[in-house]
């Protein structure tokens, strides 16, 4: 069961970093800093998209209109810290 806990850990923590080089990536492109016509940069700003909309869109439908500051990444990142924690802090010493 700790392994399952520290497997559950380690896939946060990807998921993590995944959603912080999605949001640089959107304001690289956002300012021009990358080119979009370039097939890489698409592919890969593709895939980014792919892993974190599914977890963005729901938290999107609930946030206000803020004047085009998307403030989803930062909540979902609070999300997967909460659930980090409550693994480590509360679920590993009762299996432990």
């Amino acid at each position: 069961m700790i392994a399952l806990i520290q497997t559950l850990v380690l896939a946060l923590d990807l998921y993590w970093w995944i959603i912080i080089a999605s949001a640089i990536f959107s304001w690289l492109y956002a300012f021009n800093v990358v080119n979009p016509r370039n097939q890489f940069v698409g592919t890969i700003g593709n895939i980014l998209f792919k892993l974190t909309e599914p977890a963005l869109r729901p938290i999107r439908r609930f946030m206000p209109d803020l004047g085009g500051i998307d403030i989803s990444p930062i909540i979902l990142l609070l999300l997967l810290f909460f659930v980090r924690q409550f693994l480590l802090t509360t679920v590993l010493p009762l299996v432990a």
